[in-house]
């Protein structure tokens, strides 16, 4: 049972997260920049464009048009079109190069990605948390926020390590942004899965949020920690200054009631 919860407002934890959430996301913009250049992504995405282009002057047609400007098509004009996607997806799935490119622009795309919001995570989820104790980021901090086990002792570097990169970085946003990425791409057999996956960690996240008694989620679910708001929040380095605490306060009512 946690001891004299001091549960962080909800509001408090939301201003936070969405602090977080943009630092994270310009440091994982930044490492992705730095990484697209160390990979070349620029080169096949260049080759891949360059593929398009060229079968788009050999059929005739701009692949690349909205779903407003193929419904003001004639019908005639519709099956010509739909007969020159047809026949260009069949030189594409031919020509090894556009192939090549392809598969390179996809298989680093999911590279960079993972290492871009890896790195991010690990810097300002993890490290940075470490130096500022009590599990506090940036944005925590700002809001007077930290983490603490549900028993009320200090939190352990395993249990952050936990809740970083299992909870927050695997489950949280690889899952989802993976799924995205591959049907962004066109990867067959996970257009309906993926949605169901996404859909069920969101629902999942939703009830944790709402039915437990620290309103946790799923990070926290997992390393067993909850957020507490530090300006009233007693938060103990050990069990035995814990327990040391409670025989206290014990001896300190005994004391009164014999008055």
């Amino acid at each position: 049972m946690i001891y004299d919860l001091q549960k962080a407002s909800m509001w408090k934890r939301i201003s936070a997260l969405l602090l977080d959430v943009i630092l994270l996301s310009i440091l994982a913009v930044g490492f992705a920049a730095l990484f697209s250049s160390l990979f070349h992504f620029d080169t096949y995405n260049s080759q891949l464009t360059a593929a398009y282009e060229r079968y788009e002057e050999e059929f005739g047609y701009d692949f690349d048009i909205t779903q407003d400007e193929y419904d003001a098509m004639s019908e005639e004009e519709r099956s010509g079109y739909d007969a020159a996607v047809t026949a260009a997806n069949e030189a594409l799935a031919a020509d090894e190069e556009a192939v090549y490119a392809y598969g390179m622009l996809l298989n680093l795309t999911l590279l960079i990605l993972t290492l871009s919001i890896l790195l991010s995570y690990a810097v300002l989820e993890f490290a940075l948390p470490l130096i500022f104790g009590n599990g506090q980021t940036v944005g925590k901090k700002i809001f007077g926020i930290g983490l603490m086990r549900t028993d009320g002792v200090k939190i352990t570097t395993f249990m952050l390590f936990v809740r970083t990169f299992l909870g927050k970085f695997t489950i949280e946003t690889m899952i989802p942004v993976l799924i995205l990425v591959m049907l962004y791409f066109g990867v067959s057999g996970i257009g309906f899965i993926g949605l169901v996956i996404i859909g069920l960690i969101l629902l999942l996240q939703v009830v944790f949020l709402i039915t437990t008694h620290t309103n946790s989620a799923i990070h926290d679910m997992l390393a067993c920690t909850v957020a507490v708001d530090l300006s009233s929040q007693m938060i103990f380095g050990s069990p035995e200054e814990l327990i040391a605490y409670k025989q206290r306060v014990q001896a300190e009512k005994a004391a009164k009631q014999d008055y």
